[in-house]
């Protein structure tokens, strides 16, 4: 099994070819969902945000306000860097432990779903391919002002924070362009998916572990028992 990371923009379509790949039977792992997942409540990440934030960020529910603790963090470097310290190990052990079952159930390869892909490059080395879902800077602004209600001032400002899409294509091994309809994606993302299945790589990664796992015997099932748990 090896990785594949898909990442896009703002308005770009990433969530289409996502559902696309999940329609085909691809594995998917949302760094964005993970990320909720590890602050839920009694969570370590959670004790430890609520500890050194304290108790204002919480919802009466008791979970965590992410607008409140985005506005705390925004202006402030170094609380963002605490922020992320204590929740990127947590993003990164979950992750790892998904990847961990898709591996035992023998999928050939996992998406990894991550949309500050090429900004943060924390996981780029793992990947064997990069996807990026590009759309064409006309077709963005219109989406994203229908979408959101936005003016094309107020779009153009939130497409600017962001690495340009053109950038990002420069990066990738793999792009599905989005401009069109969701038919001409479907059948983009159909071929990407083919040529990823056919793909023999997953038969080195396999046998790399089979033979790290002849070769470290006990130690590597207690790193694993201490990942998953």
């Amino acid at each position: 099994m090896y990785l594949v990371g898909l990442t896009g923009g703002i308005a770009s379509g990433k969530s289409t070819v996502s559902s696309i790949l999940r329609e085909l039977g691809c594995p998917i792992i949302d760094a964005d969902v993970v990320a909720r997942q590890v602050v839920e409540p009694h969570s370590r990440a959670y004790v430890q945000i609520v500890r050194h934030f304290g108790p204002d960020i919480l919802e009466e529910s008791g979970a965590i306000d992410r607008k409140k603790l985005g506005q705390l963090i925004f202006a402030h470097d170094d609380k963002r860097r605490l922020l992320n310290s204590i929740t990127h190990p947590e993003i990164h052990r979950a992750m790892l432990k998904q990847i961990l079952l898709y591996f035992l159930k023998g999928y050939r390869y996992v998406v990894l779903d991550v949309p500050l892909l090429f900004e943060t490059r924390r996981l780029t080395r793992f990947l064997n391919h990069t996807v990026v879902v590009y759309c064409d800077p006309a077709t963005q602004l219109s989406r994203l002002m229908q979408r959101d209600g936005l003016t094309q001032e107020e779009a153009e400002q939130r497409v600017a924070t962001q690495m340009p899409l053109k950038e990002k294509r420069g990066l990738a091994s793999h792009v599905v362009d989005n401009s069109g309809g969701r038919e001409d994606t479907h059948r983009q993302v159909l071929r990407l998916h083919t040529a990823l299945e056919d793909s023999m790589e997953f038969l080195l990664v396999r046998a790399v572990a089979m033979a790290a796992a002849a070769g470290l015997g006990g130690i590597l099932l207690y790193t694993i028992k201490l990942l998953v748990s």
